[in-house]
């Protein structure tokens, strides 16, 4: 991108930080790959989309996609929940685990209630505030200001702010710096790809690093908040922390590129190619679901009278793919005895596999749905 400055590193006595240069302004996009990158991107998109058009009671789905989305951005910040453990409830979770149970339990309620919040207020400073207070609720991060930008020096990386790989900026640019991002969003007189913008917007986020804590799961977290109040996406299904998972290394990598040689482009390529992976992985994954929906329905139109409580057992399935006994009795309006005869005919049609092992307490899942988001 031509005259990009991303900012100066300013001295603070025993250390420097760095103080971006603000976004909302005119940019001119000068790389070709960037262009081309980006139009891949938008098809991409597009057909993603278009699966929330034509996949029946898509929310079924979507909350399976969220709860991934929260394994893995909690996993770049050191939280080792995995989907297994985060589909069961608290307290079928060991007392050493509870504490990334809960914090992955949290950025599920933080997006599912910036997305309700979207509705009646816009993407804003606010928004962003209230969702990093449902994130750090009761967590190892909630005496770091839930709700709150910062009012200290932090850093990232290093033992002391000394020996840090990154110094943000100081906290008392940090307002001027949040509304200048909150000013780019909703400038409507620049012309920008949204791709590109969201991208950008990320990039400046991460670098203000307005919170004490949490920082890196809302800015993640502001990239579908985005595509959805854009009406890029109707629903809430693209997720790029798998793929920054994945290229940790590479993502961390070109984020201080920026900073340290001004290199937007190449960071630009990098969002654009999470984007065109992840759209994929998307389509490919609801191709699977559609594909195992299709099985599941011949199987359990085979059972006659019972077909109609499996069905509804297989739906709620489809939102959290583990169940008991009792669960079952609850969705189903059956009773206990009745309830475990239709689990042993949804074990024999394979839908349902049982994984405690013993005789009391046990627990069923969802086994081939659940294989889809490892």
């Amino acid at each position: 991108m031509k005259h990009f400055k991303a900012g100066n590193y300013i001295s603070q006595g025993s250390y420097k930080s760095f103080q971006p240069s603000l976004i909302n302004r005119q940019w001119e996009l000068d790389s070709m790959e960037v262009l081309k990158l980006l139009s891949q991107a938008d098809r991409e998109l597009g057909r993603l989309d278009m699966y929330s058009n034509y996949i029946p009671n898509i929310e079924l789905f979507i909350s399976m996609h969220v709860l991934k989305e929260a394994t893995q951005s909690s996993k770049i910040e050191g939280v080792q929940t995995k989907v297994d453990e985060a589909i069961l409830d608290k307290e079928d979770i060991p007392l050493d685990k509870r504490d990334d149970w809960v914090e992955v339990q949290n950025y599920i309620k933080a997006m599912e209630s910036a997305i309700i919040e979207l509705e009646k207020l816009p993407f804003s400073s606010r928004l962003i505030r209230e969702t990093h207070k449902v994130l750090l609720q009761g967590v190892r991060g909630e005496k770091k200001q839930p709700g709150e930008f910062r009012k200290s020096q932090n850093w990232i990386g290093g033992a002391t702010i000394n020996d840090a790989l990154f110094i943000p900026p100081v906290h008392t640019s940090v307002p001027e710096l949040v509304s200048d991002i909150e000013k780019f969003i909703h400038n409507e007189e620049i012309y920008f790809p949204e791709l590109l913008k969201i991208a950008l917007v990320h990039y400046q986020f991460e670098t203000v690093h307005p919170f004490l804590d949490g920082n890196g799961r809302v800015g993640r977290l502001l990239i579908p908040l985005y595509l959805v109040n854009e009406g890029i996406l109707k629903k809430p299904i693209l997720y790029l922390s798998d793929f920054m998972e994945n290229h940790r290394k590479l993502y961390y990598e070109n984020l201080m590129n920026v900073r340290e040689k001004n290199d937007i482009n190449q960071w630009f390529k990098f969002f654009l190619v999470g984007i065109i992976e992840t759209a994929k992985k998307g389509i490919s994954t609801f191709d699977d679901i559609l594909q195992l929906q299709k099985q599941n329905d011949i199987k359990i139109h085979s059972i006659g009278s019972r077909a109609a409580n499996a069905q509804k057992i297989t739906n709620y399935l489809y939102q959290k793919p583990v169940i008991n006994a009792e669960k079952v009795s609850k969705v189903s309006g059956l009773s206990m005895p009745s309830s475990y005869k239709l689990i042993e005919t949804m074990e024999k049609m394979e839908i349902l596999k049982e994984v405690t092992g013993g005789q009391r307490g046990r627990m069923y899942v969802f086994e081939d749905y659940l294989k889809l988001f490892r």
